[in-house]
């Protein structure tokens, strides 16, 4: 059995029983009932993904996942590929927004290479970031497939790897992302994943304009049509026109779950991985968060899909994982209400009549 199906296999439903005992004691606290609305779910949603009403949300980890897309090639994106390795010593350095954000939230932030297209060895080496790499980018998925099916579950097994490799010292995991041209992709998974019309869920990426968009939205469609990827196969859909820090992303879903621990989900592309995590393993939307919704117009379709509601909506499209970052702050500020508001009997306060 290989690794992501020995992780599928552990992955079970949410503690129904946790769910139960935190719904109780949310409905007692002294308020008006449900007075915090959606952090109420949320405290509810982590008891239940934890097993415990006193889940441990101390120990934040996002991890940055890193890939490049041979599709870049076809002008899908306002920026050259050579940025990514360049971000990537940015996330290292310590001076990109999800650094700024994730010292916000206290969460330390992990970098991985799944697929630059450069020389990352030195970085590698001196343990700055997780080498990963399945191959040095994605072949141009507008021509034939991004991968092949064993690089497609490689990249998936590196994720749950880093997921296995960090889990000791973290109760929270965030999705991050890095890889110019990778919203073609996402795009690329969603419409596969959903059967919804391409120009309806592609959005501007970087900030292309109207001309580019219109290329972007055929060359997303070309690429369906050359691959004709299988809908009901999700390790087809990624291998097809997928990328490497999606599979990554998907994989380190699957972990998070597989150790009952949350994972807050960030923008476009993790949604994307996250969809093909709960197409591979439908109990893996138990442990996820959806952290915000982006400007990307094809967010909502996923969001709508996976059947989550984002904590958040700033108009945000970065990536990195900045938006997790955020939503982090909200998970602990979740637990504080169910562990350190007390209840009205506790509190020796009359409740309403």
């Amino acid at each position: 059995m290989s690794l992501m199906q020995e992780t599928i296999k552990k992955i079970q439903p949410a503690d129904s029983g946790a769910r139960a005992k935190a719904k109780a004691r949310l409905e007692q606290l002294i308020m008006p009932h449900w007075a915090l609305g959606r952090l109420m779910d949320l405290a509810m949603d982590l008891a239940g993904m934890t097993g415990s009403v006193k889940p441990a949300v101390a120990r934040k980890t996002i991890v940055t996942m890193a890939g490049d897309h041979g599709v870049a090639a076809e002008g899908v994106s306002a920026y050259p590929q050579e940025v990514t390795p360049q971000m990537v010593g940015g996330f290292v350095h310590g001076v990109a927004g999800i650094n700024a954000l994730g010292r916000l939230a206290g969460a330390k932030v992990v970098v991985a290479d799944l697929g630059v297209a450069a020389d990352m060895s030195e970085l590698a080496k001196s343990g700055k970031i997780i080498d990963k790499k399945v191959a040095k980018g994605t072949a141009n998925m507008a021509k034939g497939p991004a991968m092949t099916r064993e690089q497609a579950q490689r990249s998936i097994e590196a994720g749950i790897e880093i997921a296995n490799e960090l889990g000791g010292a973290t109760d929270v995991f965030g999705t991050g992302d890095m890889g110019i041209a990778n919203t073609t992709p996402s795009t690329a998974i969603l419409a596969v994943l959903t059967g919804t019309p391409v120009p309806d869920i592609t959005g501007r990426g970087t900030g292309i304009d109207d001309t580019m968009l219109a290329h972007k939205i055929a060359v997303v469609a070309r690429a369906i049509q050359v691959n004709a990827p299988d809908a009901t196969d999700p390790l087809d859909v990624l291998a097809k026109v997928g990328g490497f820090e999606i599979g990554g992303i998907a994989g380190l879903v699957l972990g998070a779950a597989a150790l009952h621990k949350p994972v807050v989900v960030d923008g476009f592309i993790s949604t994307a991985g996250a969809m093909l995590a709960c197409a591979l393993c439908p109990d893996a939307r138990d442990y996820v968060i959806a952290a915000h919704r982006s400007v990307e117009q094809g967010h909502r379709f996923m969001h709508t899909h996976l059947g989550k509601a984002p904590l958040l909506d700033l108009n945000m499209r970065l990536g990195e994982g900045t938006g997790a970052a955020l939503a982090m702050n909200l998970v602990e500020a979740a637990v504080r209400i169910l562990t350190e508001v007390a209840t009205f009997a506790e509190a020796h306060v009359s409740e309403a009549q």
